[in-house]
């Protein structure tokens, strides 16, 4: 699909805030093109942007058939007269107010910003500036977009207007000079990272004994694909092009790796670029184990790992095991049960180790075969076999409703795995089109069934236990969340960029964000609290300026505050603030030592 925002605006019927607008959205699918007006608005409670529709039009070809000749460019106009309507709305209501400015101000990102500012990001980005030719402050900028989209995600001109003037300080930089900024770093994203992962591993130190890797990708709402914004498959299932996104977390689930790269392209060689990256920097050394899952366990990956003195482990689906370790995986001996808090089975687990084949792509480009030493963990999981068992049971019955409706074989999607095709002509002549006879695969249904909550995975490191093997393995949904993270809580999505730079500037922005917001509940806060608890914490810790020199906290009380109250020892927890008070909250430094005593403790 894709949406066209007509102009900026405010007001109407409902009450406004700042950045308020009407948009006209062209949603495209099988049946033609649908028209929406949509409304979009920063809700600064809620500290997010939303939108919502607010009339749905039709579809364009049964508008002009109904005689209406240009719809769109009808309801551009329309809309154009909405949001003008809206500024007048708003002006009359201005005048009937003292001021446009609220008294409440944020304060839950200053952890953020005083790890930033701790891990002295700002001497890196000062040199990188040098060459830059900025006549404002290329720190200043990242920091204010850093903090800011910990507290309220939303677009560049949003965050400009609107959420930059309730973090404290006013900008030092135009919004002209922030959509230059953000593309100089995104152009030079490769130097960010790097620079910050040295400044962490000097203030931490970097855990690599373990290295955990996973893709993700984000899609655009754009018609057309550029260098950049490639369609592939997306892990949401949208046709809309994508672009990717690999990242690198050390033991300790810490961010340290980023490579962004075109949606077409094949996510499995990025492991190798992005670890080889601290490498080759020298900001990752010794031995580490690369933790991955199926998508990326392929040979030569494998290969990559040993050759470079690497430990790897994979997962690997027992559907594409030989028939002989299949048969093995599934049999009924040699099973050890792990049991789970309520003393029930939670996953059962059986190993062996052996060596094992891997075709690998040579130098010149040949194939050749390798054979490594490698240990192998079968796992049950119950609860996962009655997920995917509730999985197949639905495309089954979505399979099977397809059938009797004699539907196409492109409207079966994922279902397709579990149905047989022919296609066939009136008389019962095969022929070659979408309309298909199909029926029921009876043997791929009872294969996958029979399968339901088996996984495999793949380590070379022989000497370790079955539960830590799993248990590493496992780690991975901190990655996964990770992402969930950078797309929901820091709103890297949707993109309102369209430069190549100005998208990896975008991303780069969220990349730090998530790597302060780690470093504060892994190192800071010692683990204590999820990632929900803390982002509760950095929206809705706030006050209001009641005089010139006193502020009222009007933050709920929470275990966050009072932890972070003692490892800072700032009145966090105080009703009333002293405009000194204040000040030293957004302005709070964390000591030279005062880190590393905060870990231990």
């Amino acid at each position: 699909s894709s949406v066209i925002v007509l102009s900026a605006g405010c007001g109407s019927r409902w009450r406004r805030g700042p950045g308020m607008s009407y948009f006209l959205k062209q949603t495209k699918n099988k049946k033609g093109t649908y028209l929406q007006v949509y409304e979009s608005t920063y809700d600064p409670g809620r500290g997010y942007g939303t939108h919502r529709s607010v009339r749905a039009v039709g579809y364009v070809h049964e508008l002009e058939q109904s005689g209406i000749p240009d719809p769109v460019a009808r309801l551009r106009a329309e809309v154009a007269a909405m949001n003008e309507e809206a500024r007048a709305s708003r002006a009359r209501e201005g005048a009937r107010l003292i001021g446009d400015s609220t008294p409440e101000r944020h304060m839950g990102h200053f952890p953020v910003k005083a790890l930033y500012r701790r891990l002295n990001i700002p001497a890196d980005i000062g040199y990188l500036q040098m060459a830059s030719g900025f006549r404002f402050s290329l720190d200043g900028l990242l920091e204010s977009l850093v903090c800011a989209r910990v507290v309220a995600p939303c677009s560049k001109s949003r965050t400009f207007h609107d959420v930059l003037p309730l973090l404290g300080e006013e900008p030092s930089f135009s919004l002209d000079q922030l959509y230059d900024g953000v593309s100089y770093l995104g152009h030079e994203y490769r130097k960010v990272v790097e620079a910050a992962n040295a400044r962490v591993g000097e203030l931490f130190g970097r855990d690599t004994s373990r290295s955990y890797f996973d893709c993700t990708n984000f899609y655009f709402e754009i018609d057309r694909e550029d260098g950049l914004r490639r369609k592939g498959p997306s892990k949401e299932r949208r046709a809309d092009p994508i672009v990717g996104m690999g990242l690198l977390l050390d033991a300790r689930c810490v961010p340290m790796g980023l490579e962004i790269y075109p949606g077409n392209e094949s996510e499995r060689p990025r492991i190798r670029e992005v670890i080889g990256a601290p490498e080759e920097r020298h900001h990752m050394t010794g031995r580490t184990v690369r933790v991955a899952d199926k998508g990326l366990n392929c040979a030569d990956n494998v290969a990559d790992a040993v050759l470079a003195g690497d430990g790897y482990l994979f997962s690997k689906s027992v559907r594409r095991l030989p028939a002989r370790e299949l048969a093995w995986a599934l049999s009924g001996g040699g099973w050890e049960d792990h049991l789970g808090s309520d003393g029930m089975v939670h996953h059962r687990t059986k190993s062996a180790t052996g060596d094992f084949e891997h075709g690998v792509t040579r130098e010149g480009g040949g194939k050749g075969v390798v054979m490594l030493r490698e240990r192998r963990v079968v796992t049950f999981s119950p609860r996962l076999r009655s997920k995917q068992l509730r999985e197949i049971n639905r495309q089954v019955e979505k399979a099977r409703r397809l059938r009797l409706a004699e539907a196409r074989r492109s409207e079966y999607g994922d279902s397709a795995k579990y149905v047989t095709f022919v296609a066939v002509d009136a008389e019962g002549e095969v022929r070659d089109d979408e309309r298909v006879v199909a029926t029921l695969n009876r043997e791929a249904i009872g294969r996958a069934r029979s399968l339901a909550g088996y996984n495999m995975l793949v380590t070379s490191e022989a000497d370790m236990s079955e539960a830590e093997v799993y248990d590493t393995y496992h780690r991975l949904w901190r990655i996964e969340e990770t992402f969930r993270v950078m797309k929901s809580e820091l709103g890297a999505r949707p993109v309102y960029l369209r430069r190549h730079d100005s998208i990896v500037g975008h991303f780069l922005v969220c990349y730090i964000a998530v790597l302060l917001v780690r470093l504060l509940q892994v190192h800071v806060l010692g683990d204590e609290f999820g990632s929900g608890q803390l982002f509760g914490f950095i929206r809705g810790f706030r006050a209001v300026r009641v005089s010139e020199r006193r502020y009222v906290n009007i933050s709920r009380s929470s275990p966050v505050i009072d932890r972070l109250k003692e490892v800072t020892g700032l009145p966090l927890d105080h009703y009333h603030l002293t405009k000194g008070e204040y000040d030293k909250i957004l302005g709070y430094r964390f000591p030279t030592l005062g880190v590393s005593a905060r870990e231990k403790s």
